[in-house]
C-alpha cells in the first residue's frame, strides 16, 4: 500500500530486496563461521574456559552483585533524569524569556560535555567539597554524570515530541478556554508520551551501558568492573567479555521489550472503541422531543427528528 511517505515496492524492487537479504544473511553466516574457526584454532572454545559460568560462586560473588550495582546506578539516574529532562524540555518552550533562555543554556551546556568528563568532575567535587565517603563516592559520581548528561538529552526529546504534535491541538485547547499549563499537562504531554517513548527507551538503554564508564575509571563495582575480578580468578578474558556482553544484551532486550509492550498498550488505550449506540441504549430527553418549534408531531418537534442526551 502506497502513501504520501511510503511507496509500495514493485516486482523489481521486491526481487532486489530479496536478493540483498539473501546476500546479507550469507555474509553474516560467513562472518560467524570465520569467528568460530579462529576461536577454535586458538583453543578458545574449550569447555574448561566456559565452565566457570556454570558455578554458583561466579554468579553470587562477582556477576550478580556487579549487575545489581549496574541496575542500581541506572535506576537512580533514570528516576532523576526523566522528570528533570521533562522540566527543562517544557521550560525551553516557555513564553517567558527569563525561563526559556536559562533552560536552553543548561541543556546545551551539559549536552555538549562527554558523560565521562561529567563523572570525573562530579567525583572531584564530592571528594573536595562534600562529606561523601570514599566508598559511596563512585556511585554518587556515576549517577550525577548520568543525570546531568541524559537529562539534557531527554529535554530535547521531550521538546521535539511536543513540537511534533499538530498545532491544531493547541489551538483547540485554547479555543475551549484552557490555559497554557492546562494545555501542556492535559492535551499535549499525554499525546507526546507515546511518540517520545521509543527515543526515551533508547536513551535509557544508553544509561545502562554508560554505567560501565564509572567502573573503568572511578572504580565503581558495576558489571564490567566485576568482570575484571571474575576473569582474574575464574575465567579467561575473552570468555568473561562475551559473558558480560550477553548479560548486557539480555537486560537491554528486556527493557526494550517492556517499552514496546507499553507503547502498544498506550496506543490501544487511545483508540476509540467504535461502538454504535442504538435507540435502546440511548436515553431520550422527553422535554426536547415534546417541546420545540410547534411544527409537526404531537409535541411540536421537528418532523422525523429525535433528540438524545
Amino acid at each position: 500500500m502506497s502513501s504520501v511517505l511510503y511507496d509500495a515496492p514493485g516486482p523489481r524492487a521486491k526481487r532486489r530486496n530479496v536478493l540483498l537479504s539473501v546476500v546479507f544473511v550469507a555474509l553474516l553466516a560467513l562472518l560467524a563461521w570465520w569467528i568460530w574457526r579462529v576461536m577454535d584454532d586458538k583453543g578458545q572454545l574449550k569447555w574448561s574456559l566456559w565452565q566457570p559460568f556454570t558455578t554458583s560462586d561466579a554468579w553470587t560473588t562477582y556477576l550478580l552483585p556487579g549487575l545489581g550495582n549496574t541496575l542500581k546506578a541506572a535506576a537512580l539516574a533514570m528516576i532523576i533524569a526523566l522528570p528533570l529532562g521533562a522540566f527543562f524540555g517544557i521550560s525551553r518552550m516557555s513564553d517567558h524569556r527569563w525561563v526559556r533562555v536559562p533552560a536552553g543554556v543548561v541543556v546545551e551546556f551539559f549536552r555538549s560535555i562527554p558523560v565521562l568528563l561529567l563523572m570525573l568532575f562530579a567525583n572531584e567535587f564530592y571528594a573536595r567539597y562534600t562529606n561523601v565517603t570514599a566508598e559511596d563516592r563512585p556511585l554518587f559520581a556515576v549517577v550525577t554524570g548520568l543525570v546531568l548528561y541524559n537529562a539534557s538529552v531527554l529535554a530535547e526529546i521531550v521538546r521535539a515530541g511536543i513540537l511534533a504534535l499538530p498545532k491544531g491541538q493547541t489551538e483547540a485547547a485554547y479555543a475551549i478556554g484552557l490555559r497554557k499549563g492546562q494545555t501542556m499537562t492535559s492535551i499535549l504531554l499525554p499525546q507526546a508520551v507515546t511518540a517520545m517513548l521509543p527515543a526515551i527507551v533508547s536513551q535509557l538503554v544508553v544509561i545502562v551501558k554508560d554505567t560501565a564508564l564509572g567502573g573503568v575509571l572511578l572504580g565503581y563495582a558495576e558489571l564490567l568492573n566485576a568482570r575484571s575480578t571474575f576473569a582474574a580468578n575464574y575465567a579467561d578474558v575473552i570468555q568473561s567479555f562475551i559473558g558480560v556482553a550477553i548479560i548486557y544484551i539480555v537486560v537491554n532486550f528486556l527493557l526494550t521489550s517492556f517499552a514496546s509492550w507499553l507503547e502498544g498498550r498506550l496506543r490501544r488505550s487511545k483508540r476509540s472503541t467504535g461502538a454504535v449506540l442504538s435507540e435502546d441504549t440511548v436515553e431520550v430527553n422527553p422535554a426536547a422531543v415534546g417541546g420545540g418549534f410547534g411544527t409537526g408531531g404531537e409535541g411540536g418537534g421537528l418532523p422525523g427528528t429525535r433528540t438524545y442526551l
